[in-house]
Order: C-alpha cells, then sequence, then structure tokens
C-alpha cells in the first residue's frame, strides 16, 4: 500500500548567478528592499549565504541536488525555484505560470532531464505555463501550499494566485482547495494581498505555523483554522512583524534515519518567542542558516529556495 508523505528528504535548489532584486518583482513583492550595493557585491553574498545553507541542510542527512543557473540568462529569482516547478510522487512534474516575464526563462527542460539521468522517474509533465498568454498565473509551491496527506491546498488569492488556476489544480491532482486572501500592512498604511501564501504560512506533518491575522476576513479565517483543527494540526500563530522576518517561510524535511526537521532563516528563528520554539522543538529539532541578503534582495527565504523532489525512483519500485 502506498503510504503519502508530508515530507521529503531529497530537495532542488539552484546557485544564483545573476541575484539582484528584481524590479518585475517589486512591484508586488513588499517584502523585498533596495540595499545600496552593486549587484555583484549582492550576487556574491547571495552566493555565500546559499552555500552555507546548503551545507546546514546537508549536515543533517537533507538531499540537495544543487544546479548552477545559467550564465547567460539573466534570472535574478532563479534562486527561488519552488514558484516554477514542482515534483509529486506519482511522478508528476508541474510547470507553472509566472508573473514576471523575466521568471519565465526559469524554466528548464535540462534539469528535467538531469533528474531523470540521476534516475527520478518522470511519468508526465503538467504545463500551466500557457495560462501566461491570458495573464492568468499560479506559482507553484510558493502559492499552493499542500498538505499532501489530507490531499488539501491551501493558498491565498493575489495577482501571482488566480483562482481559476487553483481549482484547475486541485481537479487535477484530487485536493480540496481552500482559498482565501491574506493581507500585509504596507508603508503608506493600507493594506494589500500578500504575494504568495508560504509567506504566511508553513505546513508540517502535525502542525501549522501561520499568521492568522493576515487573513482579514473573518469567515475565510474560521474555516482555515477550521480545516487545520479537522486535520489535527497544532495553529502556531504568528504576528504579522514576525511574517515580515520569514517565521512563516518555513519547510519540514525528512534528515538521516527519516529523523524530521523544521528549517528556517536565522532572521526566521529570531524573530520566534521561547514559547513558539518550545512547540516546534517538541515536534523536531530546528535548524536554521543567515539568508540576510537573499531576503531583503529577493522578497523570500529558505522555503523559497527548496523545491521538493517527491519523484519516485525510476530503479525502484514504488
Amino acid at each position: 500500500m502506498f503510504i503519502m508523505k508530508q515530507n521529503t528528504n531529497t530537495i532542488l535548489m539552484i546557485r544564483p548567478v545573476h541575484f539582484r532584486m528584481n524590479e518585475q518583482t517589486a512591484v508586488n513583492n513588499y517584502f523585498m528592499e533596495d540595499i545600496e550595493l552593486n549587484n555583484a557585491v549582492i550576487n556574491s553574498r547571495a552566493q555565500q549565504e546559499f552555500d552555507a545553507f546548503v551545507k546546514v541542510l546537508e549536515g543533517i542527512g537533507v538531499h540537495v541536488i544543487v544546479i548552477d543557473d545559467k550564465l547567460d540568462s539573466d534570472t535574478p529569482d532563479s534562486i527561488f525555484p519552488n514558484n516554477w516547478v514542482s515534483f509529486h510522487d506519482s511522478g508528476a512534474v508541474v510547470l507553472y505560470p509566472m508573473f514576471a516575464v523575466n521568471r519565465r526563462k526559469e524554466r528548464r527542460e535540462d534539469i528535467l532531464d538531469l533528474l531523470e539521468e540521476k534516475g527520478y522517474g518522470i511519468k508526465q509533465v503538467i504545463d500551466y505555463s500557457p495560462a501566461e498568454r491570458d495573464q492568468l498565473f499560479l506559482e507553484g509551491t510558493g502559492s499552493v501550499v499542500m498538505d499532501r496527506v489530507n490531499q488539501k491546498v491551501y493558498c491565498t488569492l493575489s495577482a501571482r494566485a488566480h483562482e481559476a488556476l487553483i481549482l484547475e489544480f486541485c481537479e487535477d491532482f484530487h485536493c480540496t482547495p481552500i482559498i482565501f486572501t491574506a493581507y500585509q500592512t504596507v508603508e503608506d498604511g493600507s493594506r494589500l494581498p500578500i504575494y504568495h501564501t508560504n509567506v504566511m504560512m508553513c505546513l508540517a506533518e502535525q502542525y501549522a505555523v501561520i499568521c492568522l491575522d493576515a487573513i482579514d476576513d473573518e469567515e475565510e479565517r474560521a474555516n482555515v483554522v477550521e480545516h487545520l483543527l479537522e486535520d489535527r494540526k497544532e495553529i502556531v500563530e504568528i504576528t504579522e512583524e514576525q511574517m515580515h522576518h520569514f517565521a512563516g517561510n518555513m519547510l519540514q524535511l525528512s534528515g538521516e534515519n527519516e529523523q524530521q526537521y523544521l528549517v528556517m532563516s536565522t532572521a526566521a528563528f529570531n524573530s520566534l518567542r521561547p514559547e513558539q520554539l518550545k512547540i516546534l522543538r517538541s515536534y523536531n529539532p530546528i535548524v536554521h542558516s543567515s539568508l540576510d541578503t537573499i531576503e531583503r534582495c529577493g522578497g523570500g527565504s529558505a522555503r523559497c529556495m527548496m523545491a521538493e523532489v517527491f519523484l519516485p525512483r525510476a530503479d525502484r519500485p514504488n
């Protein structure tokens, strides 16, 4: 009998070569900052943070497939591959429609070829990217936070997550959609939609870390809570300030001997209160790494950098 797992031991990460603040994504990613460093310095610092993060992950037994970005492709956000691709235990690979035009170049067929060469079985490719022609977008596991065991998808609507595509994804993968809109307060005091679900919500095997205060609509908030409790998830609430330190942008992974770990940035870790850390550590150890440059310039953090690989091994029976 095949048992669905929430976590994987294998992730894909893209080492950047042109990392910088992406002007095309800054229009609706309010986590980004413009820092006074030239792009070469920014990219160098991002590479250092990336390499240190990979060592942390490998140190706990996570299998990290590192692929270099292409030198001849101007893709400043390639360090966040979870937005353009997801890999599923059915052998499906999903390609997603991207909001920013320069992010669409991140989709690379050679990466799929490389995974097959490494022994991973790809049975089908589901390509939603033609929706870009109609200005419809859904940015991977940035937009859709999956409860793989209970077959549910949590997604906040934004310019990068359109309801029609969420429903199509859920129909294709036989999942129940839990759709809402999450907001953040920006500099002028207005409330604007959060660009990705995974910056305000992390779903682990036995718990969920979530900024419920970001869901302004009471009925939508209650619906999210109801589904989490129905699936026996302990809810660890974070504040909007903690969310801005990327405390929602975490990922639970399996390490050596199937030990589970919660992975996050050092900024996220430092923002958490002792009582929150106590709850999280009761389920799994916490590991973190400094991603300051990546977070400030890219507006994404640890979870965004990791594309989970659930693909079956072609050389092993399912």
